[in-house]
């Protein structure tokens, strides 16, 4: 049985991800930054699944650096797959930006991947794993909302490139680049109505098709590099702000 570890993996997205890799016969790490509990919907496709869940605050170098190691140690082998899910995301612009909001974002969505990553090939040994690694269609065409969040996942897409070549031929890494899939409460459904309309399918994703992009890429052998977009064909126009910041 492969074992995976999903970051921030016990809700919304990565709740979706865990779900879809537990229905594929994995074993998980499920992490989260303090609360392990899984949501309603995760905890039932846990019930017939082996998984454990793991505390740790990427804003903390230490438990970042050691994560992988707690989770080999209570498995008793390596992640097969790494999902970097977790993010930190601020409403931030170039106005409001300060020194100490950018170098938190960039700690929690660059810092604690490249950490993990390095971890998973260091305990890989010769075994093939496979790294994921979930952005957002905004690299595609960036706009200056949620700044240090758009600067780290832009940075995050240029480890993808990175870690791709420098991990060959054992580590597969991949990325997986979101639209709107979980709005928050922030959104009106006639934002929403308008948000689906603006996309080149005139519709949003929605989080299962997420965690199949997740789940296929874990598995396409002859795949590396790739920056896969999920996201109604958002990532081919270019938006002024965020969505729930149109219109």
């Amino acid at each position: 049985m492969k074992l995976a570890l999903v970051t921030g993996g016990c809700r919304r997205l990565g709740a979706a991800i865990s779900a879809r890799l537990a229905g594929h016969g994995y074993a998980l790490a499920i992490h989260a930054t303090r609360d392990c509990a899984p949501d309603a919907a995760l905890a039932g496709a846990l019930d017939r699944a082996e998984w454990h869940g793991f505390a740790a605050d990427f804003a903390d170098e230490a438990a970042a650096a050691g994560l992988v190691d707690s989770v080999a140690d209570h498995f008793g082998r390596a992640p097969d797959l790494l999902v970097n899910n977790a993010a930190a995301f601020g409403d931030d612009r170039l106005g409001t930006a300060s020194y100490a909001a950018l170098l938190d974002h960039y700690r929690v969505n660059v810092a604690a991947p490249v950490l993990l990553a390095k971890a998973v090939a260091a305990r890989a040994g010769g075994k093939p794993a496979a790294i994921v690694n979930i952005l957002d269609q905004r690299i595609a065409h960036p706009h200056g909302d949620q700044l240090g969040y758009t600067l780290s996942k832009i940075a995050l897409a240029g480890l993808t490139r990175i870690l791709a070549s420098e991990l060959a031929p054992r580590i597969r890494v991949n990325a997986v680049a979101p639209g709107l899939t979980i709005p928050t409460e922030d959104y009106t459904g006639d934002q929403l109505g308008r948000a689906a309309a603006a996309m080149p399918l005139a519709r949003l994703p929605d989080p299962g098709e997420i965690a199949d992009a997740v789940a296929w890429l874990a598995a396409a052998r002859s795949v590396t590099g790739q920056i896969l977009h999920v996201d109604g064909g958002a990532h081919m126009r270019d938006f002024a702000r965020d969505f729930v910041n149109l219109g």
